[in-house]
């Protein structure tokens, strides 16, 4: 088994650096297609048209910035295949069903909790269990398959991300304080949601034995808790933004809003 660099073996400037890592096999990426799959079905069968289209979109987001910005830009992305550097063409398809795995389910489940769905118990027990699912029995059937292992520094990106933390809930704040009409936005709601989204597959990968593998109890969770608190969540106020705003427009239908 191929292990990516262990947290705090890098350095930058002096400074430990957190490498999120992931060790999987061809085996977890057919179980995810399926749980994704299964996942598009049902918002298709419920009608949440919004929630999907919006779901997508976060797939395109998130592979703007996993294979743009942190693999071709700041070259921060390793991705191996029994020890082996994966072929350029072979890395894009990866991170391109990386990205629409993680970016559809992250944003489709924060919309629907910010819009209070009525079966969001039943879509939040059908991504949690998938996710679990997933890691454990691919990691289980798939011990004789290729490894992949897949890594990223965040030095920079966290950086990024904590300012933008601040910026987004810092106006959330702002507003509850100063507005006159007495609208108060959902503040601890939101900082719920952004934490929880993320700290749920990050919690399945760790208990799959994805996540962090190599790395020592300490380094984990330290990687589960910082990533929890500051990749997702910022992103969250500005959801419910996008989210009020096209509402006015359309239904989640996508029928002409009244």
């Amino acid at each position: 088994m191929i292990v990516p660099p262990r947290l705090l073996d890098i350095y930058i400037g002096g400074r430990a650096m957190i490498i999120p890592s992931r060790i999987l096999n061809p085996l977890h990426i057919t179980f995810d297609i399926i749980f994704l799959a299964g996942l598009i079905i049902l918002l298709l069968v419920k009608k949440r048209n919004m929630t999907l289209l919006f779901g997508l979109a976060g797939g395109i987001i998130y592979f703007l910035v996993d294979w743009g910005i942190f693999y071709k830009l700041m070259g921060t992305r390793a991705i191996f295949i029994n020890g082996a550097e994966m072929s350029e063409g072979g890395k894009a398809l990866f991170l391109l069903w990386l990205s629409m795995s993680y970016g559809v389910t992250n944003f489709a489940w924060i919309w629907l909790w910010l819009k209070r769905d009525k079966h969001l118990l039943e879509f939040s027990a059908y991504i949690l269990i998938g996710w679990l699912a997933v890691a454990i029995a691919a990691t289980g059937l798939g011990v004789n398959l290729d490894q992949i292992a897949i890594s990223r520094g965040t030095d920079k990106f966290h950086s990024f991300m904590a300012v933008f933390l601040m910026l987004s809930y810092g106006a959330v704040i702002i507003f509850n304080m100063v507005n006159k009409k007495g609208i108060k936005l959902p503040l601890l709601w939101m900082f719920a949601i952004g934490v929880l989204v993320q700290l749920g597959w990050e919690t399945a990968l760790l208990l799959g034995g994805v996540r962090s593998a190599g790395y020592s109890a300490f380094d984990a969770i330290k990687t589960l808790v910082v990533n929890s608190l500051i990749e997702t969540n910022p992103a969250v106020p500005v959801i419910l933004l996008i989210q009020s705003l096209l509402y006015k427009w359309r239904n989640e239908d996508l029928k002409k809003a009244a």
